[in-house]
Parts: structure tokens; sequence; C-alpha cells
């Protein structure tokens, strides 16, 4: 058999196994794309974005952040600052006010620092928490 043909048969397999196959695969994909918010019953999630701040106005890392409806007494989410200082948390879309609160040492009496947060839909809301330098020593 010349070469030619073996080369064109090859094409001809390869073109019939896509021909054969594609339909399956564009269906299991399609199945994995995420509903766009149109359709109803998808989470739309609101993005509480953060930075902690040192007294020198540079971003401070491994602080523990909590985060808690204003209305409620015990933080819903924890997390810490990255390397950059910041953090980031999803909540529930829709009108709510929320408390962002380095979760460091203080004193009895003293309130941790904290920032509000609020969110009116489907979107972000970017905080700052600013450490003083005497809060920076008990991190």
């Amino acid at each position: 058999m010349p070469r030619g043909s073996i080369i064109r048969a090859c094409y001809a397999s390869v073109l019939l196994s896509l021909l054969i196959f594609a339909p399956y695969s564009v269906t299991a994909r399609s199945a994995r794309i995420p509903q766009s918010s149109s359709n109803p019953g998808t989470h739309d999630y609101a993005l509480i974005y953060g930075t902690v701040w040192g007294p020198d106005d540079h971003p401070v890392a491994g602080v523990p952040i909590k985060i808690r409806r204003a209305s409620d007494k015990k933080a819903k989410w924890e997390m810490v600052s990255n390397s950059r200082g910041e953090f980031a948390q999803r909540v529930p879309a829709g009108r709510e006010d929320y408390v962002v609160e380095a979760d460091i040492k203080m004193p009895k009496g003293q309130a941790k620092p904290q920032t509000p947060a609020h969110i009116d839909n489907d979107e972000r809301q970017d905080v700052s928490i600013h450490l003083t330098k005497e809060e920076l020593t008990r991190h």
C-alpha cells in the first residue's frame, strides 16, 4: 500500500471518530457550564473583600479575620489574611449588614478592630482594617 493512501486512511479514521464522538463530548461539556443568573435556581452571592493594614501602611499577613451578620453575635465565617494582607469571603446576595473583625487579643473592655460592610445585592464590597502598633504586637 503506498504511503499516501495510508495517511489518507488515518485522516479518514480520525475524521470519522470526531463525527461519531463529538456530539457526546459537547453534551458532556455543556452540562458542566454554570447557569447564567437569568435562569432560576442559580446561587447568587456577594463578595466581601478586604485588606489588613499595619501602622506603617503596609499590608499585614496572618491576621485572623471573622465575619458575622450585624444582627448575630457569633461569627459565621473565619479566615486568615494572606501574604498581601488580603482576604475574601462570599456571602449570600441580598440586603444585609456585616461586621468584619480582626480576631486579635485585646485588653478586657476594649473592642477588637472591626469595620462594617453593607451589601445590597450580588456585589463586591471592599473593606480595610487598620491595626495600631499595640494591636499589631498582640497579633
